[in-house]
């Protein structure tokens, strides 16, 4: 499972749905469910970017 979750597909998968979900979220949910839903699916879209930059090979010159 480790491997799936860990492959770019379903990183870019993951970062691009949260992030459409928390920006949407705050105007279909009303109210603190509307908010939270945006801060919890923010910050799952933020650790697969991390996940994302953090398997970039670098860049030798």
């Amino acid at each position: 499972m480790k491997s799936l979750l860990a492959s770019k597909p379903a990183l870019w998968f993951l970062f691009l749905f949260n992030l459409a979900v928390a920006a949407v979220a705050p105007f279909v949910v009303d109210g603190d469910q509307g908010v939270m839903t945006a801060v919890g699916m923010g910050v799952v879209s933020l650790g697969a970017g991390v996940g994302l930059l953090r398997g970039r090979k670098p860049v030798t010159a």
